[in-house]
Formats: structure tokens, sequence, C-alpha cells
């Protein structure tokens, strides 16, 4: 018997544009060239994408140029304005434009039909990790993408080379919103964190001594998130309390004495408080905190 099985042809690594060669785009530019990618890059300073020629990148001259090298065009600028003045004048037809660039989910959906409007498919991206993790599989770091499916399924190979990727639906808007709601949460967490280091900063506690408490305290709090979310998904926000409103609200007075005592501004804390003491005066001291997200989200329409 003859064995006429054909070996498929090798795949050529897909070319990649990368506009932007900040530190992010640098570390992004430099994870595709690692991995074989023919790579294209344009700044707007040149000097900033010298190192990355030196490391075999094609420098164009133009981001107009940059996009005419590649099907498949990375932004990743400074801020949405930056990503609309760069491509002003490059032909996006048949092109494929993934937008790293940190903005809005509503700045997101503009781009989006922008990109539709000249000829090209849109996938938006929030880049949940700092420039060294990038490149590196073990970190952790991940991408959310959101917009073209199409898109993102053809593409998915190579997005993933930098970092994990993870698609959030065929609004473009989403990946953003992902992204500034971690980055929200994080801001509190860190919030909490910088007023506990204020309270122990004048008294003999070794801040090293503390932090391994802090973050066991933290980590055990954590999955208080999944609780949050069964009582949003089943409308029932008195499932499962532990710890009420009406029990946290009054405790907070301990929390506020024990900063006047250490000399510690409350700042952080009482806007938090102040939404406490308002929803348990409004007769929701049975709950605990998840109906004070409905406080915060405002009724469609102009903001009074």
């Amino acid at each position: 018997m003859t064995d006429n099985t054909v070996a498929p042809l090798p795949v050529s690594p897909t070319p990649v544009t990368v506009l932007g060669t900040g530190d992010m785009g640098s570390a992004l530019a430099r994870a595709w060239l690692a991995a074989g990618h023919p790579v294209t890059v344009w700044n707007r300073t040149p000097a900033r994408a010298e190192p990355l020629a030196a490391e075999g990148a094609a420098v164009a001259a133009s981001a107009a140029e940059a996009v005419a090298a590649s099907r498949l065009v990375i932004a990743c600028l400074l801020d949405d304005a930056s990503v609309g003045a760069a491509l002003d004048g490059a032909d996006l037809a048949g092109r494929d434009l993934v937008n790293l660039t940190t903005g809005t989910p509503g700045e997101a959906r503009a781009r989006a039909a922008w990109a539709g409007a000249r000829g090209a498919r849109f996938l938006d991206g929030g880049i949940m990790a700092v420039p060294p993790m990038i490149g590196d599989e073990k970190s952790g770091a991940y991408v959310f993408y959101s917009g073209s499916r199409a898109l993102f399924e053809e593409h998915e190979d190579t997005l993933a080379v930098p970092a994990g990727t993870r698609y959030t639906g065929d609004d473009p808007g989403f990946a953003a919103l992902h992204d500034v709601a971690l980055l929200s949460a994080m801001g509190g967490l860190f919030a909490g964190v910088t007023h506990a280091f204020a309270l122990i900063r004048r008294e003999n506690i070794p801040p090293g001594d503390f932090a391994p408490l802090l973050a066991s305290w933290l980590t055990a709090m954590t999955p208080a998130v999944h609780r949050t979310a069964e009582q949003l998904e089943s409308g029932d926000y008195t499932k499962d309390v532990v710890s009420n409103l009406a029990m946290q609200s009054a405790g907070n007075a301990t929390l506020l004495r024990t900063a006047e005592e250490q000399g510690v501004s409350p700042e952080l804390l009482t806007p938090y408080m102040d939404l406490m003491a308002r929803h348990v005066a409004a007769g929701h001291g049975d709950e605990d905190g998840t109906g004070m997200i409905d406080l915060l989200v405002r009724p469609t329409g102009p903001t009074p």
C-alpha cells in the first residue's frame, strides 16, 4: 500500500502592524517579533521606534504606510483622539483594526462605527496587565476583546501571543466596560489598603508584619462578590446575609472614632459609609450591600 497522505503546509505567522511604541506598544511588538511574526511599527516620535528596528521590526514613516503593510493593525496610543488623528489619512478598507488604546465604552462604540464606515472590521481591547507581563505565559496577563466576532476568531491565535484573550461579546464597548469595572474595584480596594496602613503609621507596628494580615483578610473577603452576583440575578438582596447593613452601618462609628484617635482622615471611607446610612434609612437594614448598587445607577436620561 502507498501512503498518499499530504503533510499540511506550514502556516506563516500573520504580519502585524503596531501603531504606538510606548512601553505597552513596544512590549506587544516584541512579543510578536519573538514569535516570528513580521512586525511593522509606527510612532509619532520616530526615535521611540528605533529600538524595535534593531530587533527586526520594520519602521514605517507614517501611520498610513504602517497600515498599508499589514491587514491586522493594532493601535496602542495615548487616547481615543490619538487613534483618530493617527488614522485620519490611512486607507482602512479591508483592514482589521484592533484598538488596544485605553478608553471608555462610548468611545469604543463610536470608533467601531467610524472604522466600519471606512471599510474596516473593528475589535476593541482592554489590557489587564502592565508591560513587563506581556509575552510572559506565566504572568496571568490577558486582554478583554469585544466587537467583530469574525475578526476575533480569525486572529485569535495571533492575538493570544502577547497575552491571554477573553472575548466579551459583539458590543464594541464591552471590553472597555469590563476593563474599567475591574480597575474601579481595584481603586476601591487600594483606598481601603491606604486607610489601613495610615491607621498604623504612627504606631510601633512594622508595616511588613501587618501586610500579610491585610492580604489574607482581603483574600478571605473577596468570595463575597459571588453572593453579590447571585443576589443581583435573583433580586433577593436578603438571601444568605451574614452581617446585615444595619449592623455594618452602626459599626462605622467605631471606625470613624478610631480614625480620629489615630489622627487619620476618614475621607476615603465616608462616601461609602454615607451610602450605607442612606440605604438603611430607606428601610433596607436587613440586606447587605447589594442594594446600594441600585442607588448608584442613575435612571436613564439626562443627569440632574
